[in-house]
């Protein structure tokens, strides 16, 4: 008998030694499109692969290149590998990928930022608070705008800075900058005097009950509705980086017709890429929502002059203050241009501007909408500075966003493996 436990004992050993600890993979890209892609998004789906990824090494002609692991459904397992990548046109590249079961990810220096807070009344100064949080839900008449710092997650790379308002109207609101670099760390999206003579960018856009950039409402059949009437509100980090962030807000049974009495859930997901202004937006309905409409758009910004391609594309550049008329000491009026991409099969109705908004009407059919969001701000040294030119970048935005994804080609151990975004 003891003879039986001890080959069974060193039997367990030998496993143990020989599992496998890496995973060695060639990943082929290919671009389809005629034109050069650049900083383009790659998704690798480790669900797909049977291996505890704990860390992540990619190279590209022997030179090591930035990647990111996230956990995106939060169950403390990496989901997806994420990188960004150039690659020619009618082009193929391919990278080498080693995937551990040991260790942690690879740290690379940031180029992106995002940060949650509780307020915290001790603390006076409005960029130095300190109680950082990863997510937070409140049940159904809790209101948390002002719970939390800046109203809501915020995010940024060098280029543009987002914030998502934590309340039923649940707005994204907007910070320029007039330099590239990374500060909402420093300035929590209200720089003190210093920081902006030392030339930190600021708050420069007022949104009050508007749309703000892009902001999905539901629809009454004449007007945009707020997202009131939910059970559980949520906002979530999921990635921090350091070449992506992912913000989820959440809206559990949320009655958005009360007339037919389904409620629905829905998840939200803003993704900011690294060198890129433009954000993605992610809407996924618990169930089918063809019965439904929604309305989405961007603020008509006082004086402001419109563009459209009339097939999804809508823009507008304008000057306001950017905050209420009581709360204006200390700041100057604001010129920016905004931008929303919206696939035509999403829309159902371009309606005129009206005092508050440029507006869709917007249809999903199933349970998936997926939209775009950019904009710019007079203040940068790097950016646009005339309807002229932020117009010009608005249609050659919408001709990157209809290329082609890049394909993904993963082979290992004799086995293939294809994805795309």
């Amino acid at each position: 008998m003891k003879k039986l436990l001890l080959y069974g004992f060193f039997t367990l050993l030998a496993g143990l030694t020989t599992a496998q600890t890496t995973l060695d993979m060639n990943v082929e890209l290919r671009n389809d499109n005629r034109q050069d892609m650049t900083n383009s998004p790659i998704y690798i789906n480790l669900r797909n692969f049977d291996f505890p990824t704990r860390s992540a090494l990619v190279t590209y002609g022997g030179q090591e290149i930035p990647c990111q692991l996230d956990d995106l459904d939060g169950d403390g397992n990496f989901d997806e590998l994420f990188l960004l990548t150039d690659i020619g046109g009618k082009k193929n590249k391919t990278l080498k990928v080693t995937l551990y079961a040991e260790g942690k990810p690879h740290v690379y220096p940031s180029q992106v930022y995002v940060e949650m807070m509780l307020s915290n009344k001790k603390i006076k100064e409005t960029n130095k608070q300190d109680l950082y949080i990863s997510q937070l839900t409140v049940d159904r008449g809790v209101n948390p705008y002002n719970m939390l710092h800046h109203h809501g997650a915020a995010f940024e790379n060098d280029l543009v800075a987002y914030r998502i308002y934590f309340d039923h109207r649940q707005t994204v609101d907007i910070y320029g900058k007039y330099k590239k670099g990374l500060e909402l760390r420093q300035t929590q999206f209200y720089p003190d005097d210093v920081q902006k003579a030392a030339g930190f960018g600021d708050d420069v856009l007022w949104v009050g009950s508007t749309f703000g950039l892009g902001t999905l409402r539901g629809w009454d059949g004449s007007n945009p509705t707020m997202i009131n009437d939910v059970e559980h509100r949520g906002q979530r980090i999921i990635a921090r980086g350091p070449l992506r962030t992912i913000v989820e807000v959440t809206d559990e049974q949320w009655l958005q017709d009360s007339s037919k009495g389904k409620p629905i859930d829905m998840t939200t997901r803003y993704t900011l890429y690294a060198g890129r202004r433009d954000c993605r937006v992610d809407v996924v309905f618990s169930r089918s929502v063809n019965d439904l409409r929604f309305a989405t758009g961007i603020i008509n910004v006082k004086n402001s002059v419109e563009h459209t391609d009339g097939h999804g594309l809508r823009g507008c550049w304008g000057t306001d203050w950017p905050v209420s008329a009581k709360d204006s000491v200390g700041h100057k009026r604001e010129t920016v241009g905004l931008g929303i991409y919206l696939p035509e099969e999403n829309v159902e109705q371009v309606l005129p501007a009206d005092k508050d908004n440029y507006p869709f009407v917007v249809k999903v059919p199933g349970q998936l909408l997926t939209y775009y969001i950019t904009f710019g701000s007079d203040n940068e040294s790097f950016g646009y500075h005339s309807s002229k030119e932020w117009f010009a970048y608005l249609d050659e935005w919408k001709k990157m966003l209809a290329l082609k994804p890049i394909g993904v080609k993963v082979t290992f151990d004799n086995r293939d493996q294809t994805t795309n975004p």
